[in-house]
């Protein structure tokens, strides 16, 4: 347990995210105001040699920041200006935090004291201003200590998306998200809204009939603007039936206008949720994008995590995804997964590059709360999760081997290693939507459980509405969350 005074309640945010970086293993206790005064007197005589009852220390005392860490029995002092606006003296805070943690446990993260999950955003930011490659990565290494190897990732994803944001009408257009949050089982490490479908099956219809509400919704209150992706995740989508499939997307053509449409994605996703009739469906419907995700290709961790299927299930659902026509299928992988080694994740490597998808998305592992995971770690110990560092570096090169660029990243929190989630693409390959999500330069419509519909209006701010994530509560209050979005949109007519 890591004990934290922070009587700057608008840093603990980025204190949180950077400790847990360095300290991943820990519990973190912040203790608020109320209670500071009673552990001002500890901390005075912890240094006189009796038991430290914090860890970190952060207060402002005239114009200066002052932040303690205990380590060792070793209290070290730092004092930082609070001249400057709040973002210039935020930055000074975290590289000294980030610095102090790095002399206590002997460790750099690859991604210095950047803990916000869009961390090409920056670099965006600055190519828009035409700043120079050199530039950019001054900035990203003097004021968040990002390694070389990260800068050079960042500005080159930061392009790539930025040539395929180029081809948008972001500030006319629009995207649609389809919510499908049913999957065949929960894995261990997912945290998303899903539910089992086995409970669902005699429901469908209603879930079906309730998203056609919010697709009315949306098809009339944006007739006049231009359409540009859509998406159709989950979950995982192919838990419906082709019937079902089919219904939906004939509704989805039915009501909106596709003349200017530039990518239709769906995550067929489970090779146990995939067959021929599904994937019929999706590609006579003119879908071209697709998922086939195995998260690993050492059947023992698959077993482990929950996926009911086999390897060999896999190769059968891609197999049979290039002969009904798809010319642009993804591949899922997780790294970091319980009990994984390098090797482990080489093999899988391996028998991707084999199968040659057109994109391949690598996931470091992110340890959630919510998931089955937290409870495997504290039954096996998380040294039985292995870092990732190397595991990433195998997946770059095996991307490159198939001609893949990376086209987009994220982040997220408890993440393996402090590393990132990569898309790789070929050329013309990339998903369009997942750009888009990342960098929030384009409205997207949601539609379903647990959606998100973000709104971008014209002065660049981004507001967001919820739907409710369990199914139950959504089928009920439908009319709440058509009403939801009309209140959303009043805030367009306002700017």
């Amino acid at each position: 347990m890591i004990k934290i005074v922070c009587k700057k309640p608008d840093y603990e945010y980025d204190v949180h995210s950077l400790v847990k970086a360095f300290y991943p293993a820990e519990e973190l206790e912040f203790v608020r105001e109320s209670e500071t005064d009673t552990e001002e007197t500890e901390c005075k005589e912890s240094l006189e040699g009796k038991v430290n009852p914090w860890d970190i220390w952060i207060e402002s005392v005239n114009n200066e920041l002052i932040l303690k860490c205990f380590d060792d029995e070793v209290c070290t002092e730092d004092k930082i200006s609070l001249v400057g606006d709040k973002s210039e003296v935020k930055n000074r805070f975290k590289i000294c935090l980030y610095k102090r943690l790095s002399a206590i446990t002997g460790k750099e993260l690859p991604w210095g004291n950047l803990t916000g999950i869009r961390p090409t955003k920056l670099a965006m930011m600055m190519l828009e201003q035409e700043k120079s490659d050199d530039e950019i990565k001054v900035f990203l290494q003097e004021t968040h200590l990002v390694s070389d190897e990260k800068c050079e990732l960042g500005i080159g994803i930061a392009k790539r998306e930025k040539a395929i944001l180029d081809r948008l009408d972001c500030k006319r257009g629009y995207s649609l998200y389809i919510g499908i949050p049913f999957c065949p089982t929960t894995c261990l490490y997912c945290s998303f809204t899903s539910n089992p479908i086995f409970k669902w099956k005699n429901r469908m219809q209603e879930y079906i009939d309730a998203m056609k509400k919010e697709l009315d919704f949306w098809s009339e209150a944006y007739k006049d603007r231009p359409l540009n992706t859509i998406y159709i995740g989950g979950g995982t989508p192919t838990s419906l039936s082709a019937e079902q499939l089919d219904e939906l997307i004939s509704y989805v053509k039915c009501k909106f206008n596709f003349s200017h449409l530039l990518e239709f994605t769906a995550e067929a996703g489970r090779p146990d949720s995939i067959t021929r009739e599904k994937l019929e469906v999706l590609h006579k419907h003119g879908i071209g994008r697709i998922s086939v995700n195995p998260q690993t290709m050492n059947q023992e961790t698959l077993d482990l995590i929950g996926r009911c299927h086999s390897i060999e299930q896999t190769k059968e659902a891609y197999a049979l995804a290039r002969e009904v026509g798809f010319e642009n299928i993804n591949m899922d992988i997780i790294l970091g997964l319980p009990g994984e080694d390098a090797d482990m994740v080489a093999k899988t490597l391996e028998e991707i590059k084999a199968m040659n998808p057109d994109s391949l998305t690598a996931h470091s592992l992110a340890i959630k709360r919510a998931s089955k995971l937290g409870e495997w770690i504290e039954k096996n110990g998380r040294e039985a999760l292995n870092d990732t560092g190397d595991m990433m570096d195998l997946t770059l090169s095996c991307a490159k081997s198939l001609d893949m660029e990376p086209y987009y990243l994220y982040r997220q929190k408890n993440m393996a290693g402090n590393l990132e989630n990569v898309g790789f693409a070929k050329e013309g390959k990339d998903g369009i939507y997942n750009v888009l999500i990342m960098e929030e330069k384009q409205t997207i419509a949601a539609v379903g459980a647990g959606s998100i519909t973000k709104l971008v209006l014209p002065d660049n701010r981004i507001e967001r509405s919820d739907n409710v994530k369990d199914v139950e509560q959504y089928l009920a209050r439908i009319d709440e969350m058509v009403e939801r979005r009309k209140k959303l949109l009043e805030l367009e007519r306002e700017v």
